[in-house]
């Protein structure tokens, strides 16, 4: 029986329930488009700042505006969950023989946290107040951003991350669209002042002006979503980060105010608190997906991940993980051999002649710029001769 609760509590009612389900912040938007949303998106679409992130350019009408995604939504409700380290995340980036992993990353899936909070919170909304719930955790073209924004919860900084003046940066953010009207929130407005501390601390300089990010140049990004082979420009920079990176996040001011998350699902598994290096170039396929269930970091594959470890072997400047690269040389990803190469030739090593049939990125990284004055240029076939690097 739909409840007969007032238009005034209806807010507050679901604000309870979903405080219960343990989110740290419920607020409330209409379901419109966010101011300059829309056009923000066009720009970094238009400029390819997305990178190989097809998926953002395919859906970019629904992604801008809730109406068109689902029409008969009226409300949005915003959720926040807190996953505040208890330490500083970026003193990791100092212990070179170890991988760096995004804080975010640390526990179990957020996708899988949540997603459970918000059906048990939505199968309580539609019982008891007969309406209709569509729940979304970056499982839809939805600017979560924008609309935390445009319902109270934050702030887009500079870095263009979600800012909270009391959990910092470090808000999971959720949604529920609804056939419900629900009163909305007050907006929140901008609180970062003069501060560049987000822009000048980013390693491979991402942000070619405030409030923009230019995804293609972020760890972020190179490190998760992108599926090739890292461009040589930024792999020094990308020191031991070897899953995602929290620089821009770590370094803002409103931190202070931040707590560490109670959500005990989503603490820090002591085994990816600081992973040596190399225990993580042994991985087979099998052991990066025994280590890494339920963690969000299985998505991108053992052979990007293994990518990512021997770059930060390469920067590491211990030659005693040489070898661990060396034995990597006989990979059955082409991926992993060129990142072998590469992490060799960074620790001062030059590594066997490849084979003339070798893949063509492996022979171009053997044949880069990093060989040294005696060691000769492999054979490249006649037609990637002229691409070579």
């Amino acid at each position: 029986m739909p409840s007969s609760i007032s238009d005034a509590g209806l807010g507050e009612a679901i604000r309870a329930q979903a405080l219960a389900e343990g989110f740290d912040v419920v607020r409330f938007a209409r379901a419109d488009a966010p101011p300059a949303a829309s056009q923000r998106l066009t720009t970094f679409l238009g400029e390819g700042r997305h990178g190989t992130m097809e998926w953002m350019a395919r859906n970019a009408e629904r992604r801008a505006d809730p109406a068109v995604l689902w029409p008969a939504a009226r409300s949005v409700i915003v959720l926040g969950l807190n996953y505040g380290p208890d330490g500083d995340p970026l003193a990791m980036l100092e212990r070179r023989e170890v991988g760096a992993i995004s804080v975010y990353a640390r526990g179990e899936d957020y996708h899988d946290v949540i997603k459970a909070k918000l059906k048990r919170l939505a199968g309580e909304m539609v019982r008891r107040f007969d309406c209709e719930m569509k729940v979304f955790v970056d499982t839809a073209p939805v600017m979560e951003k924008p609309l935390a924004q445009a319902a109270g919860v934050g702030w887009q900084g500079k870095h263009t991350n979600l800012v909270s003046r009391e959990f910092g940066s470090w808000l999971f953010l959720a949604s529920i669209f609804t056939t419900l009207d629900i009163a909305p929130d007050a907006p929140e407005s901008d609180h970062c002042g003069q501060c560049t501390r987000c822009l000048d601390v980013c390693p491979t300089a991402a942000f070619p002006a405030p409030y923009q990010l230019d995804a293609r140049r972020c760890i972020s990004y190179l490190t998760i979503e992108h599926k090739g082979h890292i461009p040589r420009e930024f792999r020094v920079a990308i020191g031991n980060r070897i899953y995602g990176c929290d620089d821009c996040l770590a370094v803002c001011p409103w931190n202070k105010f931040a707590q560490a998350g109670h959500e005990q699902r989503l603490a820090a598994r002591a085994e990816l608190e600081a992973p040596p290096l190399r225990a993580l170039a042994a991985l087979d396929d099998a052991g990066f997906r025994a280590m890494f269930r339920k963690s969000p970091v299985k998505r991108i594959g053992r052979d990007r991940f293994v990518r990512n470890v021997l770059i930060a072997i390469g920067n590491s400047g211990d030659t005693a993980l040489a070898a661990d690269a060396e034995r990597l040389l006989g990979d059955a990803s082409p991926l992993v051999r060129a990142m072998a190469v590469w992490a060799l030739r960074r620790l001062g090593i030059t590594p066997p002649r490849p084979r003339p049939d070798e893949d063509f990125e492996v022979l171009s990284e053997w044949n880069s710029n990093n060989v040294t004055h005696e060691t000769k240029n492999v054979d490249l076939p006649d037609a990637h001769r002229e691409h070579a690097g």
